[in-house]
């Protein structure tokens, strides 16, 4: 149950990327679109609202171990890994992990670097989180990894 919502929450996620923060929410999502000096956006408040919809399946899931516990930490593990590639490692907004030589995080970067080439809510491409599409895979495996400079000055020495 966990894996399957784990893996659902990916159609989710695009499903309401594309056509809900797109569209009705735009107000919200806009913030995530355009530069700004805060450490927070209110597109942030999608969190709290996964959060609490995780928190409240695991609590009332819980005492019975029911299918609501289970549903509720694969949102939770969704949301940490979303946290992880979306926010640490693509948006950069924590500054422990800038670059990665591994391809499909560096074409999951590439798409969504797309997807942030315009700032209005329509004429985006690749809504997605997790999933990479094939052309993005190809060209991130086609160009070399960028060299990490700080192996290469040390080893310069």
């Amino acid at each position: 149950m966990t894996t399957a919502t784990f893996l659902g929450m990916e159609f989710v996620a695009w499903f309401m990327h594309r056509f809900v923060l797109h569209g009705a929410l735009w107000f919200l999502h806009r913030s995530h679109h355009v530069r700004h000096p805060h450490h927070f956006e209110r597109n942030d408040f999608f969190f709290l609202f996964y959060g609490a919809l995780s928190m409240l399946c695991i609590i009332y899931g819980a005492p019975g171990k029911d299918w609501r516990f289970w549903v509720g930490i694969g949102i939770a593990a969704y949301g940490s890994v979303y946290f992880f590639v979306h926010d640490v490692l693509i948006h950069g907004r924590l500054r422990f992990w800038r670059k990665s030589g591994n391809t499909y995080l560096r074409a999951l970067n590439m798409a969504h670097k797309m997807h942030h080439k315009t700032t209005s809510r329509d004429g985006s491409e690749e809504f997605g989180m997790l999933w990479v599409s094939p052309r993005y895979f190809w060209l991130a495996l086609r160009r070399p990894a960028p060299k990490d400079r700080r192996r290469l000055s040390s080893s310069n020495s």
